[in-house]
């Protein structure tokens, strides 16, 4: 009862889902998810097996109030709320002028917003125990500012978490609570994206496409004590792709 406690959002599958994996050796785990209900359920079962302590919470982090309601039942369920990870997010490829309004604007509701609604919630609880971390996700190629004509809307939230990570680092850091971006290049989550990962993997001066723990090692390094002086810090995490 005394470990810290871990909120990851969007822990279901992909990167979320082995963050939650990982994580639960040292943390309390509280998974988010909005409609991957069973295999959450199942990777908390896995984690129980394990001996980890894992619980499962519904919620559409697009919505500020269901949000907020996530962070305060994760609390209320575990006692304390010392960590967050805004893993939830879809990433959509759409040609610039043919994505519909409501589609552009769902973009930003799942990949921006919800990480501003998920941390000013989830801030108090750090507060009171004087610690906290919150990690985001943004894009490896981010600093770029390239043209992106068919993930644009994607591109251009992903940029906006860069710049919301720093700000929310300068803002609590008299919190004693650290915020840091993890931007990933490619990387294989497992999901059915086999023949495009070949092709781009030429371009990756690695020489390979990333795997989940490649991500979950910075994820947990930012998470620790030892990551205590690292604020507003964006980790790529690409292979040298994007640089």
């Amino acid at each position: 009862m005394d470990r810290r406690v871990v909120l990851v959002a969007g822990g279901a599958r992909g990167i979320g889902a082995a963050a939650a994996r990982a994580l639960a050796d040292e943390w309390r785990v509280v998974i988010g998810t909005r409609r991957s209900l069973d295999a959450a359920e199942a990777l908390a079962s896995e984690i129980a097996d394990g001996g980890g302590e894992a619980h499962v919470l519904q919620a559409d982090v697009a919505r500020p109030d269901e949000a907020e309601a996530l962070v305060a039942r994760a609390a209320e369920r575990c006692g304390r709320l010392d960590a967050l990870v805004c893993a939830a997010g879809d990433f959509v490829r759409a040609p610039l002028l043919e994505q519909p309004r409501d589609a552009w604007r769902a973009v930003f509701n799942n990949n921006l917003h919800s990480v501003h609604s998920l941390a000013r919630a989830a801030v108090p609880h750090m507060r009171r125990g004087g610690w906290g971390r919150i990690i985001t996700f943004g894009v490896a190629n981010g600093r770029a500012a390239r043209a992106q004509t068919h993930v644009t809307a994607y591109y251009i939230a992903k940029v906006g978490v860069q710049i919301l990570t720093r700000s929310l680092a300068e803002a609590l850091g008299p919190d004693g609570i650290t915020v840091n971006c993890i931007s990933p290049g490619f990387i294989d989550t497992g999901v059915d994206h086999g023949p495009a990962l070949r092709r781009v993997q030429r371009d990756i001066p690695l020489g390979r496409v990333g795997e989940v723990g490649d991500v979950v090692g910075a994820l947990r390094f930012l998470l620790s004590d030892e990551a205590s002086y690292v604020s507003g810090a964006d980790l790529q995490v690409s292979g040298a792709w994007g640089v």
